[in-house]
């Protein structure tokens, strides 16, 4: 005779798999849809992404050093209003000056903080720059140099500053990036932490993911961004 607890067992471990398996299904659509809507995403920007990659190009040395400073603004902080801070800061010829940047940044988190760095790089702005255009290293010592020897700036920042002032070969890690990584199955989850080896190891997940899609990396992240904005800023 059949065990009716035995039966019911069965039945609700086929029920609970078919809706794993509904949820898996319904998971892979979004997954494609997703990668759909940056490809069309993408189409429709190519030409505007392509152009902002190389006004970044074209910066004099006042120009470098301001994104180092917008770099310096945006953790945890708006990329709009740090834009606004800056546009601020070079109306006032912070560079030339002995201008006190603090009362430009009430909108900014942290901006104690962010102030003692502005000024800090502004004291170091001549080794800066010079390391950032170092012959002796390549791109990737680079930008270990500027987050381990520059206060405010981490493997996140110091990719944003060198793709910012003309360089190619690095990605731009933020929440948002990688929010949209997960929703486009490229990563399984949003990490908590973002030490130097995870971020490596992330960096690789999206240059792999990108190829995955054909769209170059260095626009994926604009593209990525921009999907959460509607416009293409830096």
């Amino acid at each position: 005779m059949c065990d009716k607890n035995s039966s019911l067992d069965v039945s609700d471990k086929m029920i609970n798999k078919q809706k794993h398996k509904n949820r898996t299904l319904r998971s892979s659509d979004q997954i494609e849809l997703f990668r759909e809507n940056i490809k069309e995403f993408y189409a429709g920007k190519k030409g505007e992404i392509k152009k902002r990659l190389l006004e970044f190009t074209q910066l004099n040395e006042d120009d470098v050093f301001y994104e180092l400073c917008f770099c310096l603004l945006t953790p945890q902080s708006s990329a709009l209003k740090s834009d606004a801070c800056i546009k601020k800061l070079r109306e006032n010829d912070f560079i030339h000056t002995d201008l006190d940047p603090k009362p430009f940044l009430k909108n900014i988190r942290f901006h104690n903080n962010k102030t003692r760095y502005l000024l800090e790089a502004k004291s170091r702005r001549l080794e800066i720059m010079k390391e950032a255009k170092s012959k002796n290293m390549n791109l990737f010592e680079i930008r270990d140099w500027l987050a381990s020897n520059v206060n405010g700036i981490g493997m996140k920042e110091a990719s944003h500053f060198l793709r910012n002032t003309g360089m190619k070969g690095l990605v731009i890690l933020d929440r948002h990036i990688l929010k949209n990584m997960v929703q486009a199955g490229a990563i399984q989850e949003v990490p908590k932490n973002l030490d130097r080896k995870k971020y490596l190891e992330l960096e690789f997940a999206f240059k792999k993911f990108s190829q995955k899609i054909n769209i170059p990396f260095d626009e994926l992240d604009l593209v990525l961004w921009g999907m959460n904005t509607g416009f293409i800023f830096k």
